[in-house]
């Protein structure tokens, strides 16, 4: 497994999460079990965008892409990027934010002042604002990007799907460096009713993924970023590498619009083809960032999935954890978000455990899931670990990440 599998590394990541804002936030408090959901809900409490966005940007910009902005900045300036001094051809940088429900805070909004007040005094800015690619666009016009800027909007594998997306324009040629992604602020009252009407929020406020006492996901929100280069492109500019994104595989179930495919064999295929890009076999993996939502359902075909394309006696092996138990289901910023707390445990060497597991559910078989910090191995190979993500639409995106070296933690 070689860093040019792919022809991508990371050579900066940046978030936003219900833990705080910054990557490192989001690893250390996850490592230390801690649990960012309140209320039912995990909110960015913290996060006030006037602290780091200028008022006329905040007052023209949805939550969500504020907070791409400023997960956006965290990532390029680990980069070594700033605005209007470019390491690349503008022309070469591509820019691809998912988002599953866009800037639903901003809809709702004018949604009351027309009901109240009347047509006239609805905003001009709304559909800007709430707009799914108003991240992506905003992300380009700050930092000059001119390459493809788009949104992928595929619900809960968004993230997961943008990553890929950039992954494929750099093995096309198509970029020298593509900022990728994923942002979603979408906690309101209103959407919570819809999924608690649906049966798919949990009525006890609580995100317990593999848990015997699980009973749904809770709605989280926040951003994740990533900068992608390729290896000889980073090189020649004297980057860093943070990490590599050595495979990614995608499919559909073809099946119904929000329950996946009972078989889990289009799953098991999208973790398949990810693993076969990235020359990596079950056996090389080091740990496992499950979807892992916490609804019954998800959780018992997911682990069907992986057993079906690692193989029962691998994921047996091969530490396994949810980051939704911290965070809540951040939607189209999971998988994003997802892999940068993936490629932190690998590259200090600590995974984190799913926060509030205590009891887990022996029927979903033979699994290793962490319940407190885990060390991961050293040796003489990169640490390489699988990320899934699954959304409604019967979307399936796995990623395979590792570090760049023998796994040594960088600033």
């Amino acid at each position: 497994m070689s860093d040019t599998a792919t022809g991508a590394v990371v050579t900066g990541f940046g978030a936003v999460t219900p833990l705080g804002t910054g990557a490192d936030a989001l690893h250390e408090r996850a490592v230390a079990g801690e649990s960012a959901l309140h209320d039912g809900l995990g909110s960015c409490h913290g996060f006030r965008a006037v602290d780091h966005l200028s008022r006329h940007l905040v007052r023209r910009t949805d939550r969500f892409t504020q907070f791409t902005l400023v997960a956006a900045d965290e990532a390029l300036t680990r980069a070594g990027w700033t605005p209007g001094d470019l390491p690349y051809d503008a022309a070469r940088v591509a820019c691809v934010i998912g988002c599953g429900l866009g800037g639903t805070a901003s809809f709702e909004a004018q949604g009351t002042v027309i009901a109240e007040q009347g047509a006239e005094y609805v905003s001009a800015l709304m559909v800007p604002q709430m707009m799914a690619n108003a991240a992506a666009s905003h992300l380009s016009m700050r930092y000059g990007f001119k390459g493809e800027s788009l949104c992928v909007a595929s619900a809960c594998s968004s993230g997961a799907q943008a990553i890929g997306t950039g992954l494929r324009l750099l093995a096309a040629g198509a970029a020298d460096a593509v900022v990728v992604g994923g942002a979603e602020a979408s906690t309101s009252e209103l959407v919570s009713a819809a999924f608690r009407n649906a049966g798919a929020l949990s009525p006890t406020g609580r995100c317990l993924p593999f848990d015997t006492d699980r009973d749904g996901f809770v709605i989280g929100e926040g951003a994740g970023v990533l900068v992608l280069e390729t290896a000889d492109g980073a090189a020649r500019r004297g980057a860093e590498a943070l990490g590599a994104v050595r495979g990614y595989g995608a499919t559909s179930d073809a099946h119904h619009l929000t329950a996946p495919d009972p078989g889990g064999g289009p799953a098991a295929e999208a973790v398949t083809q990810a693993l076969r890009q990235a020359g990596t076999a079950p056996g090389e993996l080091d740990y496992l960032n499950a979807h892992g939502t916490g609804t019954l359902l998800n959780d018992r075909l997911e682990c069907d999935a992986l057993r079906l394309a690692l193989g029962g006696d691998a994921l047996a092996r091969i530490p396994m954890s949810s980051s939704k138990g911290a965070l809540g289901h951040l939607f189209g910023a999971a998988g994003a978000v997802e892999a940068i707390a993936t490629l932190q445990a690998l590259r200090h060497g600590v995974a984190p455990p799913t926060a509030g597991l205590r009891r887990p559910d022996e029927r979903l078989g033979e699994l290793d899931l962490i319940r407190t910090a885990r060390e991961l191995p050293g040796g003489d190979r990169p640490r390489a670990a699988l990320s899934t993500s699954f959304g409604f639409g019967g979307h399936n995106a796995a990623l395979v990440l590792s570090t760049p070296d023998r796994g040594k933690a960088t600033a």
